[in-house]
């Protein structure tokens, strides 16, 4: 893959069109797939994670249309799967692994779900083992590590507390809920992003509850949705974190997903004194969309603890790069599962963070970026770990260094948002200099 040199300087300025949010996308097409009718998908996830599902699902005899954003899947029913004669490949897709694991232990045959090295290295303990108590048979490398050999079997309802609050180990018991003997419960100490509660519902299946337990009722008729996939939140972030950086930068950014459970990265924002507003709110298949804006303005910094961890997880890259260019710093804890994603987030940002010059202290569960005060970052040779999170974060912490910075494997960005830089160029006005 390719490096990338960021300039500094220069403002961002437009209107943009995200591409689909990610975490819906995947939901819509696994569920879909066991929908019965042809589903057809608009502004589907441009994410190469999003492509990885598809191919898992065609794998398992689903048949998929996609063109540029537009998905058209014909669902195989509850029981329409077939098995699958190679292993499916979910690349660098956690959630890919995570969720199909569900939906494939309710399945009469045996599958095995692997990866690209990184994804092999993620521990999958906290979705095998609610699989495993439901009834499946699982096998994993070392015991939590794909590849993941899962037998189907007739699945037993539970009542499931997952022991850290996990939006893909609680669509993975309400997918395989879908197959259970009785309603499956899960319950959460902190609220996670409930798009598959959602997605669940528009196509046809029972899930009641509050917010902190949900219950699914087992085989509903799922019927095939015309759907509309709304802007990605946290592809936004890293735009509204770039016009903070750049002074006189002014951004619009329309049709974005502004679910509940999500925005409050927007809230924080807001706490910072950064000028985000929302406008033409409007729910489109039970999810709430929007208009953002934002303009440059001093910000002053904070904290990310508790229960914001949960409902920011993808955002903390972004948000710890943000504070070399804040009067107090950015600090975060309680994000020890930082440790276990694409890379070692907490890590991989303090090093690169470092190497341009911020003062960093690293925790165990997060860490502490100074502010302003710490002096002005300046252009590096930076090395993202192979994590599209951190590569955004990191390019967007170079727009207000001293000189350029070079960010090496920078394509990796495509995994979530492969129209990142091109977007980043065409705001800044680079296709007219």
């Amino acid at each position: 893959m390719g490096k990338r040199v960021i300039s500094p300087g220069g403002i961002v300025d437009g209107v943009v069109e995200l591409p689909g949010d990610k975490s819906i996308s995947h939901r819509y097409a696994i569920i879909a797939a066991l929908a019965e009718g042809r589903s057809d998908i608009q502004n589907y996830a441009s994410a190469a994670d999003c492509r990885s599902t598809l191919e898992c699902l065609r794998r398992l005899g689903v048949e998929i249309e996609s063109s540029e954003r537009r998905v058209r899947i014909d669902g195989a029913g509850l029981d329409g799967w077939k098995e699958p004669r190679k292993p499916l490949d979910a690349e660098n897709s956690g959630s890919t692994m995570r969720m199909l694991a569900g939906a494939l232990a309710g399945q009469p045959f045996t599958s095995t779900l692997t990866g690209d090295e990184s994804l092999r290295r993620r521990p999958m303990r906290r979705v095998i083992e609610p699989l495993r108590q439901m009834g499946a048979e699982i096998r994993a490398r070392d015991g939590d590590r794909a590849p993941i050999e899962i037998r189907g079997a007739h699945l037993h309802a539970i009542d499931y507390a997952p022991p850290i609050p996990s939006a893909q180990v609680k669509s993975a018991v309400l997918l395989a809920g879908l197959y259970a003997d009785g309603v499956t419960t899960v319950r959460e100490s902190v609220c996670t992003r409930d798009h598959t509660e959602i997605a669940l519902r528009e196509f046809g299946a029972t899930v009641e509850g509050t917010k902190n337990a949900i219950r699914i009722h087992p085989r509903p008729k799922l019927v095939a949705q015309q759907l509309v996939v709304p802007g990605d939140l946290s592809a936004a972030v890293f735009l509204i974190a770039a016009a903070l950086v750049l002074p006189e930068s002014s951004l619009m950014l329309h049709n974005v997903g502004l679910n509940p459970t999500r925005a409050r990265v927007l809230d924080f924002f807001v706490s910072i004194g950064a000028p985000v507003h929302v406008a033409s709110l409007q729910m489109r298949h039970g999810e709430l969309v929007g208009d953002v804006s934002v303009r440059h303005a001093p910000i002053a910094g904070g904290t990310v603890a508790g229960a914001q961890v949960a409902e920011m997880i993808d955002e903390l890259p972004m948000l710890g790069a943000l504070g070399p260019f804040t009067e107090k710093g950015i600090e975060i804890h309680d994000a020890k599962e930082l440790r276990v994603k694409e890379s070692d987030r907490i890590a991989a940002l303090a090093v690169g963070l470092r190497q341009m010059g911020a003062r960093v202290e690293e925790f165990d569960d997060g860490m502490r970026v100074e502010g302003r005060s710490a002096g002005k970052l300046r252009g590096a040779k930076v090395d993202p770990q192979g994590d599209h999170r951190i590569a955004m974060a990191l390019a967007v912490a170079a727009l207000g260094a001293e000189g350029d910075t070079t960010i090496r494997d920078a394509d990796c960005a495509a995994v979530s948002f492969p129209e990142f830089f091109a977007t980043l160029d065409r705001l800044r006005g680079a296709e007219k200099r």
